[in-house]
């Protein structure tokens, strides 16, 4: 084969790569075989390719197979390396840690690495010789002196691991890593009294931290102080949701069961810590550090929890679902984590067009416990999100006549919500994290009621900020905030927010409901069953009165059936108002005025939504339509032709493309535009 055909054959195995995305791409042919069988150049492109779209095991294939054709090329060894590290082929990624070493000394990953691996094999001096050998940094020091501290555990030697803990300096966040695992060690070594100490400055650095509160509440109550283990995990709530594995500690707790610690060996304090810093490291974006550490972490102790679970979220945040429900369905059966990575799994296998296999996980973990709201909601979404609206309204009605049992009994780890959807008020600004913030304290001092903390969550995750399932917030993270506070909500706002009519409120029912009625209202409005629609659109707004997402498809729902025009037009209105920057809402407000006529205002408003969503099909398409009726024909025909090329949905481009050929058709006036026209509006 020819060079050029050489190169030929690589870009059409990029190109074969870049149809399919990683997150949908389901894997038909063996990839080490393929890799195997390409030249240097293809087998790099590929893997550039691959990494690029983040498909680590491919990447990892293709890197490897450029290895062997180029074995001394120190940039491929090294990408080679650390690709099979983060794709957990411990295997090939130790061997090609022995030789990046042998190449650079102070590689610092590769030694990490065969720390690792020594402290795993019970070779402490040959694990702390390899951390000293690393390139420093702050990271580093951090990894060096915990993993040295739990070396000397392993040797025997505690008073030397309480030395090299004490020794760590650096940001604020060192000190309660430090702490932290101080106690751990000063509990397992039989130091009690020690260990209160240490547990103590670990509460009061960081009480918010999951496993902070869990390793507190274990040791105080094997030690006989109930009420000090309960108020650790008080102290954990007061910060963020209630979790599974907190709810597990009441429950031994209350039961007079000795609680397991989190660490009963020194490979377990080596996989508590590489899960410790790769979980913070994922909360501050370094995704790709994040899955080298975590991965190291499953490589000590395969059946770690809380690794597994927030590996998967790492990869359920960069879209490679595949990857996600494959470590969500190596959580053990016996965690309490394992019913929320059934779920999660399920929403996974629905992106992944599987959707009768994600409803049968549903309906299997409905079936088991049919009092999980959680299990319920996600069933409810995917039917929804499938337009199987009858369904769907259904599975929502079953998870509110749940509300009431909920308020009685341990709520969920996660709240339930409608998918992307912001459960808080107003458009995001940014906020710097600062070491004793939270998302309850958040929630209280900026939406005015600390138990709102699951709608700010959700409002950061649908601008896209990554919270974890713990809640926890790390210092320094930037996360966003309403931009109009609800702290103040007893006194006037500036703009007043539209009384929705009266409706009737169950007792059981509270704010964080309201994203519930909000979705079966949808569910109901879709399945062209209006009253009740109706009905649960006024219950959410009943309950959250300036909800934006309620507003806006209460209001627009009124205009577009001609009722409550002056009502409905508010409520867009003050939607746009409380997000201005919300491309759907904006063109909601232009679609009004549209309906009823207004089609100056209408060209005005659908301009900007186009400006805030250019690639939005829908509504390229109003602006089309707009123009139409102002008369500017030639730019109509331009935005319909661009909303064609946008890929909308085959009904619509049918329309659009009768449009292009003929124009819009003069119609008599729309439901909206009749009855504007009796009342005298224009």
């Amino acid at each position: 084969m020819t060079f050029i055909d050489r190169r030929a054959a690589a870009f059409a195995l990029v190109a074969a790569l870049s149809t399919a995305p990683a997150a949908a791409r389901e894997t038909s042919f063996d990839i080490d075989s393929l890799a195997g069988r390409s030249s240097l150049a293809g087998a790099y492109l590929a893997g550039r390719v691959a990494g690029a779209q983040r498909d680590v095991d491919a990447a990892a294939a293709f890197f490897r197979a450029a290895l062997k054709a180029d074995p001394r090329n120190p940039q491929l060894l090294e990408r080679a390396f650390l690709l099979s590290l983060a794709e957990g082929g411990e295997g090939d990624a130790m061997r090609l840690a022995e030789r990046v070493v042998a190449a650079d000394p102070t590689n610092r990953v590769a030694q990490l690495a065969l720390a690792v691996r020594a402290l795993k094999t019970g070779s402490y001096g040959s694990a702390r010789s390899a951390l000293e050998k690393g390139a420093r940094g702050p990271l580093a020091d951090l990894s060096v002196s915990l993993l040295s501290g739990w070396s000397w555990v392993g040797s025997n030697q505690p008073q030397r691991a309480f030395a090299a803990l004490d020794k760590l300096q650096g940001a604020d966040f060192f000190g309660a890593f430090r702490d932290y695992h101080a106690a751990l060690i000063a509990d397992l070594t039989g130091r009690k009294d020690e260990a209160e100490k240490r547990f103590a400055a670990a509460l009061s650095g960081d009480g918010a931290a999951l496993r902070v509160a869990l390793a507190a509440a274990s040791f105080r109550a094997r030690n006989g102080d109930a009420a000090g283990a309960l108020k650790a995990l008080d102290d954990f709530e007061k910060n963020g949701p209630r979790h599974p594995l907190a709810r597990e500690m009441r429950e031994m707790i209350a039961q007079g069961r000795a609680p397991e610690r989190v660490a009963s060996n020194a490979q377990e304090g080596v996989a508590e810590v590489l899960y410790g810093i790769g979980g913070a490291l994922a909360r501050q974006g370094g995704e790709d550090l994040a899955t080298v550490y975590l991965q190291l972490a499953l490589y000590v102790q395969p059946e770690h929890p809380m690794a597994l679970v927030t590996l998967a979220d790492l990869y359920d945040q960069l879209n490679q679902y595949e990857d996600a429900i494959a470590v969500y369905e190596r959580v053990p059966a016996s965690s309490p984590l394992k019913r929320n990575a059934d779920i999660q799994s399920a929403i996974d296998l629905d992106r992944l067009d599987k959707t009768d296999e994600a409803k049968a996980r549903l309906a299997k973990l409905i079936a088991a416990a049919p009092d999980d709201q959680e299990a319920l909601v996600a069933l409810g979404n995917i039917e929804r999100g499938r337009e199987q609206f009858k369904e769907a309204a259904e599975t929502y009605t079953k998870a509110i006549d749940l509300i009431s049992a909920a308020k009685t009994a341990e709520p969920a780890a996660v709240a339930p919500a409608p998918a992307a959807a912001p459960q808080a008020d107003g458009a995001p600004k940014p906020y710097v994290v600062k070491a004793r913030d939270s998302l309850w304290t958040l929630a209280r001092d900026h939406l005015g009621d600390p138990k709102r903390w699951p709608e700010l969550a959700a409002f950061n995750r649908a601008n896209g900020v990554r919270i974890p399932r713990s809640g926890a917030l790390a210092p320094g993270q930037t996360i966003v905030l309403p931009a109009q506070a609800q702290a103040a909500e007893a006194a006037a706002p500036a703009t007043a927010p539209v009384a929705a009519p009266a409706a009737a409120q169950p007792a059981a029912a509270s704010r964080a409901d309201w994203s519930l009625y909000y979705v079966r209202g949808i569910a109901y409005e879709r399945s062209k069953e209006w009253a009740k629609s109706e009905a649960d659109l006024k219950k959410a707004l009943s309950l959250v009165p300036d909800q934006p997402l309620v507003l806006n498809y209460l209001g627009y729902s009124w205009i577009d059936q001609g009722i409550h025009l002056d009502e409905g037009m508010k409520m867009i209105q003050r939607a746009v108002e409380l997000r201005p920057d919300d491309g759907y809402i904006v063109d909601s407000l232009g679609w009004a005025h549209f309906k009823l006529g207004q089609f100056d205002d209408a060209v005005r408003e659908l301009e900007r939504a186009v400006e805030l969503r250019p690639q939005d099909p829908v509504m390229n398409d109003h602006l089309g339509d707009a123009y139409w009726k102002v008369g500017r024909k030639l730019e109509a025909g331009f935005q319909w032709s661009h909303a064609r090329d946008l890929n909308p949905e085959p009904a619509e481009l049918k329309k659009i493309e009768a449009k292009l050929k003929d124009g819009l058709p003069e119609t008599p006036p729309t439901s909206a535009a009749d009855a504007q026209e009796k009342k005298g509006g224009g």
